[in-house]
């Protein structure tokens, strides 16, 4: 515990440090001022609405070591299953590459038809961040988070050619941004969909809309007491105000996740990880409302009206957080693997690991009544 003489030094270094820097936030006001008169309402639009949710690694690892199995399920709304797996960090990836081929190396898989649409064979080959480990190195296990988020591209991309019964938004879970596709195969990626998405209108007159919406942003986060000084998205009603793209750039310290295809056009480097334009949006109608992140598909900017009316129209039942799209939080609960399903699954761990045993399976039974933790004694 900090003693009365340090807390009073500590108070007047925190003093002296925030009158240093007062002039950042008088700099960060300036930057946000003109946002109050940008801020549009939200009118709400009928619009089917889905989401597509891929489990959350850090609440879906089955731990037994040496082995940390994780499973790579991704779900939508309604419940319908894309893909489920098992991967461990140690899986080869040869073998992990060849369950989306059948053996006629046609795709059976999103992952399987992406990699397929962007022309590459191998996993590595579509993401820098997967390699092979040298040999007797530690295997680092980030290379399955990567994993997954691929998974959950491809299976967006998927579902973009599906028929659709009316207009459609798809809204995913995070930005429309990703560092993890090697070279410009994100960019070709996003041309793919936006080709599956003007086909959709042109075959069967249907709109279909992509957006991304995230529970956090380094943009927000930078500017959230400057937009309620000045009253930014301060309203009684729903409302939205498109963020500059120089302002999202000061916000990132790398500034790529903020450059789109409209600073390259400028004479910018190219854009290679940015597939969407954001909007601060507060879906309540009470001038504290929460306010969310969220990315509009590149070429659908011109609809941002449309689409976040109709997202509008899925939070108004939001549960349990409200004013959030009620299509996502069905979605993560239709993901979550808890309780019941886990323990099964966790079940599946000692009966591989019995099998593999063989004659020395005794050995797993005693280890399983033994306390992993006898540390957590001491708060009983």
């Amino acid at each position: 515990m900090i003693d009365p003489a340090s807390q009073a030094q500590l108070k007047t270094a925190i003093a002296d440090c925030i009158g240093t820097d007062h002039s950042v936030l008088a700099q960060l006001r300036e930057e946000v001022r003109p946002l109050r008169n940008a801020t549009r309402r939200i009118q709400p639009r009928a619009t089917t609405s889905i989401s597509i949710v891929g489990t959350d690694g850090g609440n879906n690892q089955l731990r037994f070591d040496p082995f940390l199995i994780q499973l790579i399920r991704v779900v939508d709304s309604s419940n319908n299953e894309y893909c489920l797996e098992a991967v461990s960090p140690t899986t080869p990836l040869e073998k992990l590459k060849n369950r989306q081929f059948s053996r006629e190396a046609a795709p059976i898989t999103p992952l399987g038809e992406m990699m397929t649409a962007l022309e590459v064979n191998t996993l590595s080959a579509l993401s820098h961040m997967i390699r092979p480990s040298a040999s007797g190195s530690p295997v680092s296990p980030s290379w399955v988070q990567v994993y997954r988020e691929l998974v959950e591209w491809a299976t967006v991309f998927s579902i973009l050619k599906k028929d659709f019964g009316t207009d459609t938004l798809i809204v995913s879970d995070g930005l429309l941004r990703s560092k993890v596709f090697a070279k410009d195969l994100f960019q070709r990626l996003l041309h793919f969909m936006k080709e599956r998405i003007d086909e959709q209108w042109r075959k069967s007159r249907r709109r279909v809309y992509l957006v991304g919406v995230a529970k956090h942003s380094k943009v927000l986060a930078r500017y959230r007491l400057a937009m309620a000084l000045e009253g930014v998205l301060q309203t009684d009603y729903p409302a939205y105000v498109e963020v500059p793209r120089e302002v999202e750039e000061r916000a990132y310290i790398w500034s790529e996740f903020a450059r789109g295809d409209d600073r390259a056009a400028e004479g910018g480097e190219i854009n290679r990880f940015v597939g969407g334009k954001m909007f601060l949006v507060k879906f309540g109608g009470h001038r504290r409302d929460p306010i969310w992140p969220v990315d509009v598909f590149v070429p659908q900017i011109d609809d941002a009206q449309a689409i976040l009316g109709s997202l509008l129209a899925d939070t108004i039942n939001g549960f349990p957080v409200p004013h959030y799209p009620s299509c996502l939080q069905k979605a993560h609960e239709n993901a979550a693997l808890v309780d019941f399903d886990f323990d099964i699954l966790q079940d599946f761990i000692y009966e591989g690991v019995r099998a593999s045993l063989s004659s020395e399976a005794e050995a797993l039974d005693v280890f399983e009544l033994q306390d992993t933790d006898p540390s957590q004694r001491r708060y009983g």
